[in-house]
């Protein structure tokens, strides 16, 4: 087999997946620069993110699918809260929130999982 046909599922996800979010990346922060972080669009677009976070973190701990879904929904339930409170107690630390509430997800699957 040659590389070019080993490498085309890497090179299609870097074309489609990829590098169209990107270029709005990069527009995003040019059109940025100037704004003052407590202006009202700026606000707004964070608390859009936000609730857009939100609802996906809802919908993937309510309504899973997958390995996922085998895991009791006490446990996902229990692995958010326990994440959003080491995000609180370890100094706000979004890196310590989600490895507490990954560590405790697993944990769970492991104890609890059919």
């Amino acid at each position: 087999m040659s590389t070019v046909a080993e490498l085309s599922p890497y090179l299609v996800l870097i074309l489609v997946g990829f590098l169209p979010n990107e270029v709005w990346r990069a527009l995003g922060l040019v059109l940025a620069r100037g704004l003052n972080e407590d202006s009202e669009i700026v606000v707004w677009s964070r608390a859009v993110a936000t609730a857009i976070i939100a609802g996906v973190l809802a919908k993937l701990i309510l309504f899973s699918s997958g390995a996922l879904a085998t895991i009791p929904l006490s446990v996902r339930v229990g692995a958010a809260v326990a994440g959003f409170l080491a995000y609180l107690v370890i100094k706000r630390s979004v890196f310590a929130g989600v490895i507490v509430g990954e560590l405790f997800l697993l944990a769970g699957g492991y104890l609890f999982a059919p």
